[in-house]
């Protein structure tokens, strides 16, 4: 058997069916929800929501807080970015993509570094820090804290926190022996350079229309 094949395998024989399946739907719908923020479609919700909810479940079950807590707050701001995403204003969109303005450049490190001291505040507190992942989750989760908030706010900038944080869950998935996460992650970190590349485009045409 191929050395990658079964270290991606192996964890899996401990697993339950139901823990498989479940692994298994969260990522096909994550990996659609990835699919449906680069085409700024608003399935991106509903199928975010799906796959968050489940993982918050799995996450949980295996004792992973600060992953846990992220798809915890996918789950809730999935609620907002819905509502905001649909909003109308005389039949028009109200809020189409845009760029950070600076309130928003001052406030996304004001949340980076609030979420940096929670979250490393927890680890401790659940005597979690001892592990040589919790700095590197720390770091990832107030990354996801700020990128999900940028897309539901459809900034353009998102895509950038998606894509360093993508790159870095995914040898850190592998080592916490979810597998299939680890190569959604991957596939994450392909799609979010395109969806970045996409919305510049949709950015550009649209201020050029105006």
């Amino acid at each position: 058997m191929n050395p990658i094949f079964e270290f991606l395998v192996a964890p899996y024989e401990s697993y339950s069916i139901t823990h498989i399946i479940l692994e298994s739907v969260g990522v096909i719908l994550g990996l659609a929800s990835v699919w449906f923020a680069k085409q700024e479609n608003i399935l991106v919700y509903p199928t975010g929501l799906i796959s968050t909810g489940i993982f918050v479940y799995l996450l949980l079950q295996a004792g992973l807080i600060g992953d846990f807590m992220i798809n915890a707050y996918y789950f809730i701001m999935s609620i907002y970015g819905w509502y905001f995403w649909t909003r109308k204003k005389e039949g028009k969109i109200e809020h189409p993509i845009a760029r950070m303005n600076k309130k928003e450049q001052r406030g996304w490190f004001i949340l980076f570094m609030i979420i940096l001291l929670l979250v490393g505040g927890i680890y401790v507190l659940f005597d979690k820090w001892k592990d040589w992942t919790a700095p590197i989750d720390t770091f990832t989760t107030a990354l996801f804290f700020v990128g999900m908030w940028l897309m539901a706010r459809k900034k353009v900038e998102h895509w950038l926190f998606w894509i360093v944080g993508d790159l870095i869950s995914v040898p850190l998935y592998l080592y916490k022996e979810f597998g299939l996460t680890s190569i959604q992650y991957l596939i994450f970190t392909i799609i979010a350079i395109f969806g970045y590349v996409q919305w510049r485009k949709i950015l550009n045409s649209s201020n050029q229309i105006a």
